[in-house]
């Protein structure tokens, strides 16, 4: 399979990542029952011996579970850890995350993000995150306290690198000014039914800036595959309140 370096840092990765969010096809944490999680980590094994070398989550993915179902790859796979490349995502906070009476947002504060990298990292069972992502925009975003978390996490040796998702050119650009350090990725999504970031800037800008794309949903969440229904749009600000 072919590779490319993530951005401008040495990380290598296969041109196809990962990506677990369905691996106990679920997003229901009450279903998420053992035979699930068994097909879950048999997921991963696949991948692995197909040559993917980039495995893609987030501490969303049924409520953590999918962190917790790559964390049991990682342990029934001896040297899997040495052969991947891990990402995950934060900033979307759950009703009770962090607090009990925390609402159900977005969630860019230093706090948040120190938090949610230690839950992920605990999830895992791993010490290290290569690719720590910032799921989607906060809008009420402060650079200079996400600048603080970021270079926390990586002195403390949690990350060693960083990068956006579905982020704007704007929002990347005034982000990417703050840092000491490069982002090296944008998660957005790319596929035939979504073709915006080719009209608006963003595809562009990560050939200017070394910025490496990652297309979540190339195949429109099986929309384009299976014939099956096209899903809400998730780049909607408001699709968590429409359901």
């Amino acid at each position: 399979m072919k590779t490319q370096n993530l951005g401008t840092s040495p990380l290598i990765s296969t041109r196809l990542s990962f990506g677990n969010m369905r691996c106990v096809g679920t997003w229901n944490i009450a279903e998420a029952n053992a035979d699930r999680r068994a097909a879950g980590v048999a997921a991963h094994v696949a991948a692995l011996e197909a040559g993917y070398t980039l495995f893609d989550t987030a501490d969303i993915y049924c409520h953590g579970v999918c962190e917790e179902v790559l964390g049991q790859f990682l342990r029934e796979v001896p040297g899997a850890r040495d052969r991947i490349l891990i990402a995950t995502k934060c900033g979307i906070r759950f009703p009770g995350d962090s607090a009990p009476d925390a609402p159900h947002r977005f969630d860019f504060s230093r706090q948040h993000i120190l938090w949610s990298c230690d839950q992920s990292l605990r999830r895992m069972g791993i010490d290290t995150i290569d690719l720590y992502q910032l799921h989607r925009p906060d809008y009420l975003m402060n650079p200079p306290e996400i600048a603080d978390a970021f270079e926390t996490l990586h002195r403390a040796g949690k990350v060693r690198y960083f990068g956006v998702s579905n982020f704007s050119p704007s929002q990347l650009t005034m982000l990417q000014s703050m840092l000491p350090f490069p982002l090296i990725v944008n998660q957005v999504e790319i596929h035939l039914g979504r073709l915006a970031c080719f009209e608006d800037g963003t595809l562009d800008q990560c050939i200017e800036k070394n910025v490496t794309p990652l297309a979540w949903s190339p195949l429109g969440g099986g929309w384009l595959g299976s014939g099956a229904s096209r899903g809400p749009n998730l780049n909607d600000p408001l699709h968590g309140q429409k359901r």
